[in-house]
Formats: C-alpha cells, structure tokens, sequence
C-alpha cells in the first residue's frame, strides 16, 4: 500500500497548522541534533499540494535555531537526502562532519601529533637544541634571560639528584667558573632531551635556542596541510583557538610565527604550556577552562594525539578528539574516544 501523503494547503489553516506539527514532532524526535537545538518557528509556504516530505526534499535545506546562550545564536545546517525522508518522519543528514556538532566557544590544540607532524619535533627541534646548546650558552651567559635558565635548571637537576634520575650531574657553583658550569649543563640538557622530558627548565632553555634558529631561518615552523584553513575557518566563526604544549610559550609563538604557510599567530588567542600545569593532570584543565572564560568546560574542546591527555581533559569535563596523525603513538583498544584525521572533520558548532 502507498505511504500516506501530508498535504499543505493554503487554504486551510487547520491543515498547515496540523502539519507543521508533524514536522516539528518528526524533527525533534529524529533529528541528531535535537537534544540542542530547539525550532522556535517553521514557516511552510508554496507547497501546494505537494507532501511535505517532498518539498522538504525539493528544497534540498532546512535551517534551524539554536540557542546556544542568552544572547547567542548560531545557524544549524542540515541537508535532506532521498532515504532520510519518511511520510511522518524527517531525519536531518549532517553535512561535511564524522563529528557531531557541539556547542563550542573555545578549540585547544596540542601540537606534536596534532598539529604538527612528531617528525618535526623528533627529527629537527629537538636536535637542534641539542647541537646548540653549548654554543647558545657561551653566547648569551652573562644574559638576563639565560641566568634565569641556569637558575630553573639548577633547581631541577638538585631534584632529579635527590630522585636519582638517571643522567642527573651536580651543576657547579658560579664560582666554579663558566666553563666547569656549561659542560654540567650540557650533560644535564643532553640527557633530558634523550629522555624527552617534559619539564619548564629544559622548556624553557629550549625555546630561547630555538628562537636564534628561527631567526637565522635555520628552522622553520611546519604544520600539517589541513592546519591553516581550519584554523582561518574557526577564526571567522568567532571561536577562540588556543595552543596547549609542554613546549615553553615562547616555542609555541615562534613555531606558528614562521611556518611554511606564513605567520598563523593572528587565528590564535593565546598559549598554555606547562606552568599552567601538567598535560596529564586533570587540573590543568580546569585551570584552561577558567582563564578561557567559558561557563561549562564542555564547551572547550581539546585536541590532542595522546591518551592520557584526553583522559584528562575528559574528567574536567572538557570534550575531546583524540587526533591520528602519520607517526603518532598507537591507542589503546577499546580507548572510547572520538577520532579524526584531519581538521577538517570537526565541526565547530
């Protein structure tokens, strides 16, 4: 038997309105966005005698309004294909997106193995620190900025001593004189850039290296293809992007100033990196979460390639993709996380 036909006629309200009402039950019942979008008004015209299900599908669209905050609204497309359409029953297809879409004020961003490839880091930040960092010490020993180094990582080599860190060696007093001093230092660094330690003393040192390398050109920034458009896409819809490393601040800002696309700082709006917190701490963002200035952390989503981190995130309440990049660490079965390969899967409603 033919599935029954809903009509709207011009010429009868109690039809147009009866049949708004199917349309507005189907569309909360089915839709997978109706758990936040509320449709506050339809307006059917020119159907004639057409079915509903038919028009809807003939005009290809249908937009909703959802209310996101008291005084923020933001426009929810959905497209209508042949086998989502049903006599009394209207699913939406999402377009463009594996991820359903959220309610987002703020994107944080890892970067080794979210933004940017691990190669990167592996193969060309961390050996150049490594390969400088005695020449880097001699040239700027007597610097304000590099006496604050040494004071950092005194205090960390003092406490992986008292730890027995492996590779840890007494750093010299001053008066020991700059020689006896460096080579301490160069052993210490040497081997908490072996251990790929995530620590502000070495962080720190690191990025203050890294900047004579990005500004000889020696280095340049890289991020993967998909990382500029997503980044331009979020900033033209008004949502706040931010980076989270263990990477120092300072790396971070001179990674994405000098990449191979050009200076992407201008679509970012701020920077975290260990002071704030540890990555694998649930703490750290909580305290994300409030110098962003959002009012429910699920309103931050958090981006990053390791496990441990997204599960910190998770129990702050944050929403979170975990990110497959070429060379990224393998997940554990069954980890229950939403994954993506590019951003250009995540949507930022």
């Amino acid at each position: 038997m033919p599935s029954p036909r809903v009509s709207v006629r011009s010429s009868s309200n109690v039809s147009v309105l009866f049949s708004v009402l199917i349309f507005i039950r189907a569309f909360h019942q089915t839709s997978p966005l109706h758990h936040s979008v509320t449709v506050s008004s339809v307006l059917l015209s020119g159907f004639g005698n057409a079915s509903v299900a038919s028009a809807l599908y003939a005009s290809h669209k249908m937009t909703a309004y959802a209310c996101h905050s008291p005084h923020s609204f933001k426009r929810l497309r959905a497209n209508f294909s042949p086998a989502a359409i049903h006599p009394t029953k209207v699913y939406a297809v999402q377009n463009g997106s594996s991820i359903p879409p959220k309610s987002r004020k703020c994107i944080v961003l890892d970067i080794e193995g979210t933004t940017t490839p691990i190669s990167f880091v592996f193969e060309v930040l961390f050996p150049y620190a490594r390969d400088n960092v005695r020449k880097h010490l001699i040239a700027t020993y007597d610097s304000d900025k590099t006496k604050d180094d040494i004071k950092l990582l005194r205090a960390q080599v003092e406490d992986d001593l008292k730890q027995g860190v492996s590779g840890a060696v007494p750093i010299p007093p001053d008066e020991a004189g700059e020689d006896s001093v460096i080579d301490a230092l160069v052993a210490n660094v040497e081997a908490m850039i072996k251990a790929d330690r995530k620590i502000t003393s070495l962080k720190q040192l690191q990025g203050h290296i890294w900047r004579t390398g990005f500004e000889s050109k020696e280095i340049q920034g890289v991020v993967f293809d998909d990382v500029p458009e997503a980044l331009k896409r979020w900033h033209a819809s008004g949502i706040k992007v931010y980076i989270y490393s263990s990477g120092s601040r300072e790396a971070q800002r001179l990674i994405f100033g000098n990449t191979t696309y050009g200076d992407l700082r201008p679509y970012l709006c701020g920077f975290f990196d260990t002071i704030i917190g540890n990555k694998r701490e649930s703490k750290s963002y909580y305290e994300i979460t409030e110098s962003v200035g959002v009012d429910k952390p699920s309103e931050v989503l958090f981006i990053t390639d390791v496990y441990p981190e997204a599960v910190a995130a998770k129990s702050a309440g944050l929403d979170v993709l975990i990110s497959l990049r070429p060379g990224n660490a393998p997940l554990p079965e069954g980890h229950g996380f939403p994954t993506i390969t590019s951003f250009a899967e995540v949507s930022t409603q």
